[in-house]
C-alpha cells in the first residue's frame, strides 16, 4: 500500500453498505481501509486506536448516530468527516451550508471520487481547524445537544432505543433552513412538486416527493391515508366513517382529513 494512501474507516450498521463502500473505495485505489465497524461505540473506539485521514459515517444508525459520534470524538482524534445518507433531505442542506461533505445513497462513484479528492485537499492545511469547527457546529445544530449530554447517554446507555428514522426534517426556505422535530408533525399533503408539512400551527413547504418524506417517517407513527396526504396516528382524534366507504380522520386540533377507500386498510393502525 502506497504511503500517501489515505487511511479510511467506513461505519455502517449495514454489512452490504459497508462491503459497497468498500468495493467503491479500492476500485479508485489510493487507499488504505483500516478498519470497518458496524456501530457508532465500536467507531469511536477503532478512530482513536488508529488515527484514519477520513471516516465515512452513515448518518442513520442504531444507537449512536453518526452525527453523534462526531460530537463524542475527542477533536485530537477527529480525521476527515464524509457522511453517508439515503435522505437528501435530512441534513444535506445543512452539510452543504457548511461546507460539510457527504454522499448520497446509493453512491455514485464520481461522488465518491470527488470526496475523496477534497479529502485530499484539505490534508495539511492551514484551514482544517475552522474547517472541524464548522463541522461540530453543524452537527451539533442538527442534534440539539451537547458532547456532555451525550456523554452522559452513552455512559448510561441511552442509545440502544434509538430511531433508525431523523428526530428532525431539515426544510429549506428562502435561503433558511429549519428543523422541524418529527414528533410535532400533525400531517403532510402535497402540492405539486411540493410538501406542505403542517406542525404546530404552522406550514413549512419543502420540494421533495411524497416517497422520498414517507422514507424519512416512522411507519409506527406516520401513516398514509391518501395518494397525496400522510397523517401522525398519534394526532388523530376520532375516526368517522363517510360515504362509498371512506372515512375522515378527525385530529386534536379538529383538522379533519379524508381517508381514501385504497387505503382502508390503514384503519386496523388506529383500533
Amino acid at each position: 500500500m502506497s504511503s500517501d494512501s489515505l487511511k479510511v474507516i467506513i461505519v455502517d450498521d449495514e454489512p452490504l453498505a459497508r462491503r459497497g463502500l468498500r468495493l467503491r473505495l479500492e476500485n479508485l485505489g489510493g487507499v488504505d481501509i483500516v478498519a470497518e465497524c458496524g456501530n457508532g461505540r465500536e467507531a469511536r473506539e477503532q478512530i482513536q486506536a488508529l488515527h484514519p485521514d477520513v471516516a465515512f459515517l452513515d448518518i442513520q444508525m442504531p444507537g449512536v448516530t453518526g452525527l453523534e459520534l462526531v460530537q463524542l470524538l475527542p477533536k485530537e482524534d477527529m480525521p476527515q468527516i464524509v457522511f453517508v445518507t439515503a435522505y437528501d433531505q435530512y441534513a444535506v442542506e445543512a452539510f452543504e451550508v457548511s461546507a460539510v461533505d457527504y454522499v448520497l445513497k446509493p453512491i455514485e462513484e464520481d461522488r465518491l471520487a470527488l470526496a475523496l479528492q477534497r479529502v485530499r485537499d484539505k490534508l495539511g492545511s492551514e484551514h482544517l481547524a475552522a474547517q472541524r469547527e464548522k463541522l461540530l457546529e453543524a452537527v451539533a445544530d442538527l442534534t440539539q445537544e451537547t458532547p456532555e449530554a451525550l456523554e452522559l447517554k452513552l455512559a448510561a446507555g441511552d442509545f440502544g432505543n434509538s430511531s433508525r428514522y431523523p428526530e428532525k426534517i431539515a426544510i429549506k426556505d428562502s435561503g433558511k433552513i429549519t428543523l422541524v422535530p418529527a414528533r410535532e408533525i400533525d400531517w403532510i399533503d402535497a402540492a405539486g412538486d411540493y410538501m406542505c408539512v403542517h406542525a404546530n400551527g404552522e406550514t413549512h413547504v419543502m420540494r421533495i416527493t411524497m416517497k422520498e418524506l414517507e422514507q424519512q417517517l416512522d411507519p409506527k407513527v406516520f401513516q398514509r391515508i391518501h395518494r397525496s396526504t400522510i397523517v401522525n396516528l398519534k394526532r388523530v382524534r376520532e375516526i368517522c366513517a363517510h360515504i362509498n366507504g371512506e372515512y375522515h380522520l378527525v385530529l386534536n386540533n379538529g383538522e379533519r382529513l379524508k381517508m381514501s377507500r385504497s387505503y382502508k386498510n390503514k384503519v386496523q393502525h388506529f383500533i
